[in-house]
């Protein structure tokens, strides 16, 4: 009897959750939307339930329409959305606010402050990251102090932080474990990446109770059992990492020095750096690649906060698409942007930048300016986006091994080209684009025995398609000159 992987990826628009063979070879894909709320400017939210229960009703559905039995899942492989936050009553399980979202700026001012007392070497040393909105740290004491009771309750034990996984984790185990991954803990700002512990330093400067705080666990391992009563019988949880690090795991990037870069939501560049982490001079982030056999490996990550996102805005916002799919065609429609350049700083910039003040804008228009034209700039927005970070990478490392490429939107061969372009460099996109999944999912099978090692999941990587650059040097300084000049006018 055939056995299977499910991967459930629970991502910020949607929840998927994926049936893996032991070729690697997916055999069902669900996936479900939720609603977004925002709030206020800048603030994002989602509601925990609607997480849980798309991601819920995603494997349910996977597993019927696959027309399998959930007795051959040997294990469940999570990754998530990173750095949303949730609080939820211990005996209950009900969240006292709503999820905050990675996204969400509404701690912008609180971060100023920090920095301006001179605290941003004391995290950075500590954890890897900058000081910004973008991490659960100051998301959790948003809570604490804004939302009525909530303080004394954490102070008492009452309740549980998590993120996304977290989250899951403890509704699919009934309450039993509350528990996150090396990962998912060193994008909270409150993880000490060298001593691998909650930092108790930073945790009695931001006021946060240790009660709170999940137990750290290996990314591929044993976790938990997921209760009989949600599949009709138990399941291991075997698997765990944060979404950019499960693609970089799926991607096979198993060398110091390769890369991945995954256009979804957001736009997420990582470099598996090895045993040891890498302090950025150029405002990239220093991050947990993984944990597995007792050893953690280290990556340097860029993050671009609007990266496929902005597709969805043209199709939901600007009305100017009804699908995503559309777009590749509509680019290729014009042979430029005609000048025009957007710049999706929908919720601040991102690495290199960290400018959580900068909105976005449309520069450049003109008359003759179209549909098309806006269309493709978007696009071509995305690719600048990752010229930034990975200029910046290569600062930093001296080192670059082959790019590859993963997200929905990498399906997109005009994107992919023009990437390649205006990098200079050749972008490898896999036959499977699904490589979040694909990751969550290796390190789910690796726990449970459906893979040895990593050698035999190198074996199971198929023929990537290559994207090689043919834009000459002159058109690429001056597109990226534009680039620039658009930069500065969303920046104060």
């Amino acid at each position: 009897m055939e056995k299977y992987i499910l991967a459930l990826d629970q991502g910020t628009t949607s929840s998927r959750a994926v049936l893996f063979n032991k070729k690697g070879e997916i055999c069902g894909v669900e996936q479900l939307e939720y609603p977004q709320i925002f709030t206020s400017d800048g603030w994002v939210e989602h509601d925990p339930y609607d997480i849980l229960n798309s991601q819920l009703n995603a494997a349910k559905n996977v597993i019927a329409n696959s027309g399998i039995s959930p007795s051959d899942i040997m294990g469940i492989g999570i990754t998530n959305q990173r750095e949303t936050t949730i609080i939820w009553d211990k005996a209950t399980g009900k969240p006292v606010y709503n999820a905050i979202v990675w996204q969400c700026r509404r701690t912008a001012a609180m971060c100023e402050e920090y920095k301006a007392q001179g605290l941003e070497k004391f995290f950075r040393d500590k954890t890897g990251l900058l000081i910004d909105p973008y991490f659960s740290a100051t998301k959790i004491k948003w809570i604490l102090d804004n939302v009525e009771g909530v303080r004394e309750r954490a102070e008492k034990g009452e309740l549980l932080f998590g993120t996304v996984d977290s989250w899951l984790i403890w509704n699919l185990t009934g309450g039993k474990v509350h528990c996150t991954d090396y990962t998912n803990a060193s994008r909270t700002m409150l993880f000490n990446i060298h001593t691998l512990t909650w930092d108790k330093e930073i945790m009695g400067l931001l006021g946060i109770p240790s009660f709170l705080m999940p137990e750290v666990v290996p990314s591929s391992g044993r976790i938990g059992v997921c209760k009989k009563d949600i599949f009709g019988t138990e399941i291991p949880i075997t698997g765990c990492a944060g979404d950019q690090q499960a693609a970089l795991f799926g991607q096979c990037c198993f060398i110091e020095g390769d890369v991945k870069n995954t256009y979804g939501t957001g736009g997420f560049l990582l470099m598996n750096t090895g045993k040891t982490p890498i302090k950025s001079a150029h405002g990239l982030l220093t991050t947990i690649a993984w944990g597995i056999n007792g050893q953690v490996s280290y990556a340097l990550e860029g993050s671009v906060f609007v990266s496929g996102a902005v597709v969805k805005w043209l199709r939901d916002q600007l009305g100017l698409i009804k699908s995503a799919a559309e777009t590749e065609d509509i680019a290729k429609s014009v042979e430029t942007t005609g000048g025009v350049y957007v710049v999706p700083a929908f919720t601040g910039l991102g690495a290199p930048y960290w400018d959580s003040s900068a909105r976005g804008a449309i520069v450049g228009l003109t008359r003759g300016s179209n549909k098309a034209h806006i269309v493709r700039a978007c696009l071509e927005a995305i690719a600048y986006q990752t010229v930034d970070v990975l200029k910046a990478m290569e600062e930093d490392t001296k080192a670059l091994n082959v790019i590859k490429a993963d997200g929905g939107a990498c399906a997109n061969n005009f994107l992919m080209q023009f990437q390649a372009d205006i990098l200079g460099r050749t972008i490898a996109r896999p036959k499977n684009v699904e490589s979040t999944a694909t990751g969550a999912a290796y390190l789910a099978g690796l726990a449970c025995g459906m893979w040895s090692n990593t050698d035999e999941l190198l074996a199971l990587c198929g023929q990537l398609d290559e994207f090689r650059p043919s834009m000459e040097d002159d058109t690429r300084k001056r597109l990226l000159d534009g680039w620039k000049i658009a930069l500065g006018r969303v920046r104060q």
